[in-house]
Order: structure tokens, then sequence, then C-alpha cells
């Protein structure tokens, strides 16, 4: 019997980086083992839960990726169509990549790094042009303008990016019945959580993905949210949400 859960949000498993507190953005960092574990139990959940999908999108970063591959292997749905792009990717968080949150905080401030963090119109320092992090020197985003590149975004400057991708590439396929099963990170689904759920400037601030728990949505015909719910134990997932809020307290 087809599902009539329209779509699912899934970020991907917990990432090497993810595990040692480090701001990871745009770098291109695998899944620990832990999070290959989390993206089959994602598959496994929603299998339980009936859901199918007629296609899937993704980002151009490899624990995103890995994450689908692996859910959609346990689902048995390795076949559908699958569509990546770089308008998915993580939120950019320029110089701060590759930099310890908690050390981060001991330099910047608990309150400072919250707003680079987890606001929602404030971008963190940027990256020099000539480093590692800015994605002009990665061949992956060669195809992209360098106008569009970000060398560190806020949250807003994310739904800036994702939302043309959302209404020319994923939009047309929901108003065709289709199911749709999207993968990507923390702040890419934030920023799509915020223009499903009509959530405020103030609220997303306070919202919490985690990693490897499918959230899914019955849509209006406006393509907005009229029920939205994570799978799996409330208990679980609730402790999976505190373990993300509590990544730049200090120790």
């Amino acid at each position: 019997m087809k599902s009539d859960w329209q779509l699912v949000l899934l970020r991907h498993g917990e990432s090497e980086w993810n595990r040692l507190n480090l701001f990871t953005g745009w770098r291109d960092v695998r899944l620990s083992e832990l999070g290959e574990r989390e993206a089959r139990e994602a598959g496994r959940l929603m299998a339980e839960a009936g859901l199918s999908f007629d296609s899937a999108f993704t980002s151009l970063l490899s624990r995103a990726i890995k994450t689908l591959w692996l859910s959609l292997e346990t689902m048995d749905l390795m076949w559908i169509p699958v569509a990546k792009s770089w308008r998915l990717n993580e939120r950019h968080y320029g110089a701060l990549q590759g930099s310890n949150k908690g050390d981060a905080v001991r330099k910047f401030g608990e309150t400072q790094v919250k707003v680079w963090r987890r606001s929602y119109a404030t971008a963190p320092p940027p990256a020099a042009s000539d480093s590692i992090d800015f994605p002009g020197n990665d061949v992956r985003y060669a195809g992209v303008p360098q106008t569009d590149l970000p060398d560190g975004e806020s949250l807003k400057g994310v739904l800036a990016r994702v939302l043309p991708y959302w209404n020319d590439s994923i939009v047309p396929q929901l108003k065709q019945g289709k199911r749709v099963l999207i993968v990507a990170h923390g702040n890419s689904l934030r920023a799509l959580m915020k223009h499903l759920e009509n959530i405020s400037d103030e609220e997303i601030v306070e919202i919490n993905l985690p990693t490897g728990i499918p959230r899914i949505y019955r849509l209006n015909a406006d393509l907005k949210s009229v029920e939205a719910r994570f799978l799996g134990n409330p208990a679980e997932v609730q402790a999976r949400i505190e373990s993300v809020q509590k990544q730049t307290q200090p120790a």
C-alpha cells in the first residue's frame, strides 16, 4: 500500500568530525562506524513504517551520499533515481571549518559561537580565497559560478541557495505525486524545515536536527507541512537532539 507520507528529510549519520566535535561545513568527511549504523537504522525505520520512494536527492558531500546509499540498500531501493547538488551541502562555516567547537567557545565565548552556529542571519568569519575551505579550489564545484560559492554562510544564506533547488528540482516531482527522500545536512535541512513548517527566525535558533533519524511529512496543496514527526523511539530521538545541543557547551 502506498504511504501518504510524501517527503522525508534525513540528516546524514554521525561523521568522523561529528565524533571529534569539529566544525565540518563543506569539508568532505566520511561517516564514522556509528554513522554507518545510523544510516542503516534509518533505512530500517523507514521500511518498517511502510515508506517507499520514487526519487532521492542529496548533496555533493560523502557523508550524505553514503548515508543515502546505506539507507536505500537497507530498503532495497538502490535502483531509484538519485540527484546530487551543491545546493544541499551543509552550511559553509568559513574560517571555523576544521576547528574544535569547544576550543572555539573558549576562544570566542559560548554566546558568540552559538550566534555563528545557530543564528538565522549571522555568518561566521569568511574563509580566505586561497584556503582549502574556499569551494572555488575544489574540482567538484568547477561548474558552479564563483559568485554563487560561499566563503561562510548564515542559515539565511543557506535557505537562499536551497530554495531555488527545492522549487526547481524537488517541487515538480512532489506535484507529480512522487515520494521524495532528501538526505543532506543539519543546516540545509533546518533551512528546509523552516520553509516547510513556517518556523520563525527566532524559533529556528533552538531547532536541532539529530543525525540519522528520518523526519517524515504530509504536505498540503501548497507543499507546506500539515504533519511532521521523527521516526523512532521518542526518548532516543530526544537524546540525540540533546547531544547536538551540548556540542558547544563548556566541558
